[in-house]
Formats: C-alpha cells, sequence, structure tokens
C-alpha cells in the first residue's frame, strides 16, 4: 500500500524501514531535511513539506502522523485543509486519548477518518515487530490492515474499539510499565545494597530469566544493561515521564479505581528528577526539633 510518515524519529523511522521491508510505498517527512534524505536513500519518496505529503499521495490517501503528543495538534492542522473525504489520518504517538477522541469527531465533520494506533516496541520493533492497539471504525481499520500487519510481531495488533481505544489502551498499558519498571528498580537496589553479600547482578538477572516467575523482555534488557556495567557507573538515575502514567493515574482516580503500584512509581520518577529534596531536607529539620534527632549537613 502507499502511505505517507510523518516524523522519521526513533520510532517513525524504523517503522518506515519495516513497512518498506513489507512492500509498501513510503512517502516521508520530518522536520530534520537530513532524516528525510536519509530514507529517500534507501528507497523512499521525500516530501518537501506537508501540502507536499499529500499531493504525492493517491487517493484513498493514508497519512501516518508520528511526532511528540505536543506536536499532534498543529500537525493536523497544517494537514487537515489537504485532505479529502475518505483519507485516513493515523496518530501512532502517544496522545491523551480525550485528544484523540475530540480530533476524531472533528476530522469526521470533514468526512475523514481518524485512527488512533498505540504502538509499542521500542526501538526493538524493527526487528521483532511493534503491539498495535488500533481505535478506529470498522472501516478503515480493514483498509489500513496491511499495514498494520506489516508493522506488527505476529499476532501483535488488534482493533480494540473505536477511535480513541487505541490510545486509551496504551495508556493504561504504559502505566503498568511505569509498575514493573520500578519493581525491578527497587528489587536490584536491594541486591546492589546488600552489606552482606557481594552480588553480580548481571548474572542474577540472566538467572532469572530462564524459568524464573520474573523472567521477561524487561529483565532481558536489564541483563543486557548489567552485562556493559554491572554497577551502571556513568547514568544519572534522572527518570523521565512522557504522559502516559499521569493520564492513567488521573483515569484510575476518575474511576474510583486504586492503582497504588503504577501512583508510586510515577511519583518515583518524579522524586528522580531532584537533585536533592527540599520535602527530605523539612523531614530531617522537624524530625531534628521535635526528636533531638541527628541533622547531616553538607
Amino acid at each position: 500500500m502507499q502511505l505517507a510518515m510523518i516524523g522519521l524519529g526513533r520510532m517513525g523511522g524504523n517503522m518506515v524501514q519495516r513497512l518498506a521491508q513489507g512492500g509498501h510505498e513510503l512517502i516521508v517527512y520530518d522536520s530534520s531535511a537530513d532524516a528525510v534524505k536519509r530514507h529517500v536513500a534507501k528507497g523512499a519518496k521525500g516530501a518537501n513539506d506537508l501540502a507536499d505529503v499529500v499531493r504525492q499521495l493517491t487517493p484513498r490517501r493514508i497519512v501516518w502522523i508520528m511526532v511528540p503528543a505536543g506536536a499532534v495538534e498543529s500537525t493536523i492542522k497544517q494537514l487537515a485543509p489537504h485532505l479529502s473525504r475518505g483519507d485516513i489520518l493515523i496518530d501512532g504517538g502517544n496522545s491523551n486519548f480525550r485528544d484523540s477522541l475530540r480530533r476524531a469527531e472533528a476530522l469526521q465533520t470533514k468526512g475523514i477518518e481518524f485512527v488512533d494506533a498505540g504502538v509499542s516496541g521500542g526501538i526493538w520493533g524493527l526487528e521483532a515487530g511493534y503491539c498495535l492497539m488500533v481505535g478506529a471504525s470498522p472501516a478503515a481499520f480493514q483498509h489500513c490492515e496491511p499495514i498494520f500487519r506489516s508493522l506488527a510481531a505476529p499476532d501483535g495488533y488488534a482493533h480494540v474499539g473505536p477511535p480513541g481505544a487505541g490510545h486509551y489502551v496504551k495508556m493504561v498499558h504504559n502505566g503498568i510499565e511505569y509498575g514493573m519498571l520500578q519493581a525491578y528498580a527497587e528489587g536490584y537496589e536491594i541486591l546492589h545494597a546488600s552489606q552482606d553479600f557481594r552480588l553480580k547482578l548481571g548474572q542474577i538477572a540472566k538467572l532469572w530469566n530462564h524459568g524464573s516467575v520474573v523472567r521477561s523482555w524487561l529483565n532481558e534488557l536489564a541483563e543486557r544493561a548489567f552485562s556493559r556495567d554491572d554497577n551502571l557507573v556513568g547514568i544519572r538515575g534522572h527518570v523521565e515521564d512522557s504522559g502516559e502514567g499521569r493520564w492513567t493515574v488521573e483515569e484510575a482516580m476518575r474511576l474510583d479505581v486504586p492503582a497504588p503500584v503504577i501512583t508510586l512509581s510515577l511519583l518515583a520518577r518524579l522524586r528522580s528528577r531532584q537533585e536533592e529534596s527540599f520535602g527530605a531536607k523539612l523531614i530531617a529539620a522537624l524530625r531534628h526539633e521535635f526528636g533531638g534527632h541527628a541533622v547531616q549537613t553538607k
């Protein structure tokens, strides 16, 4: 099939390659001209701007957006005037599902189909395939299914509901990921801090990947990381979040669903960004005030 990919970063660029391997015809665009040139050299057709993207596509057009959540709105606003009734716009980034619901409704008034595809698999998706959680009308999903099939791992894509459902499922997926990452982090930190044993974390990670109930792809990646440096020297413990964990916690609160693990894992990420916690300093000061407990000074 013919489609366009807008956004050629770590995810979008790899997806272009996998789609090309599947025999699809790609028109590509990115704010980086160098990124476009790299894919043109591999057989894709480059576009000069978003209007040029649409000009090069044959109706019924399919445009896949793979840009950060903050850039989706402006990208759609620039694209929409050039699209026609029946065209399909796919947002494969990590957008808030409520934004996707709103965008789907707005585009529907113009006869443009909106598809939200939650994409998991990271940089490994090029080789292993992606997991795609697709929100779309049945007709749009069916039309785009050859694309999803080429991108996905075996049995790795599904039509999970109408527009908005794909990003909703991906949001909760990432919330679960937060909790899993935090559990591994805490467990390995306890092992690393042991005063009774000098443990080799890479050896333990490798062991746990064979028959253990905590074996997983994430733990395979932990084994890979420890194989380079068992103490992770040189890596700063600063952990960003791209929004889905926050949105999952907000949705849990809205639905009155207790989600303590995901919530605390999100808060742990926020704490990781502080060089020193002012709150922790206050607790130390208060303990000194009411109990005379020692305070460490710089």
